[in-house]
């Protein structure tokens, strides 16, 4: 009587402990994928601000005074501050929709994709973040 107390009483022990260990996996697992998708909102915002500043065309500017820029130098730009700066741990899939010269305005999207093997089967998800950014000045 006594030695099957002890038996219940030990696994009870166990089933506490294998609980912890899965809730400390399950909480990694979504503190990860939060830092994830707020790694790339970061990137994403900063990059994009950056290359649209370096894409302007200060030549049209001191002709005319209005502020465009330049498409080509704004893709090239973007990729390479994106790259230099991304999580190689991760796949990514940059899509420009839209890029106007002038006013200055672009949407991007950025897709990067997770995987986890958790269950023992391979689990694939996409993180995707979008922006729609326009360039302002004071005059």
């Amino acid at each position: 009587m006594i030695v099957g107390d002890i038996l219940k009483e030990s696994i009870w022990g166990y089933a506490v402990i294998t609980l912890g260990i899965l809730a400390i996996g399950v909480i990694w697992f979504f503190a990860n994928t939060t830092r994830t998708d707020q790694h790339n909102y970061n990137l994403l915002k900063e990059t994009t601000e950056a290359a649209m500043y370096d894409a302007l065309d200060l030549a049209y500017y001191r002709e005319t005074g209005g502020i465009r820029i330049v498409e080509e130098k704004f893709v090239e730009n973007f990729v390479r501050r994106f790259a230099e700066n991304a999580d190689l741990s991760n796949e990514y899939l940059i899509e420009i929709y839209d890029i106007n010269e002038e006013p200055p305005k672009v949407s991007l999207k950025v897709s990067s994709a997770k995987e986890t093997n958790t269950t023992g089967e391979i689990v694939k998800f996409n993180i995707t973040n979008n922006i729609d950014a326009i360039l302002e000045t004071k005059y």
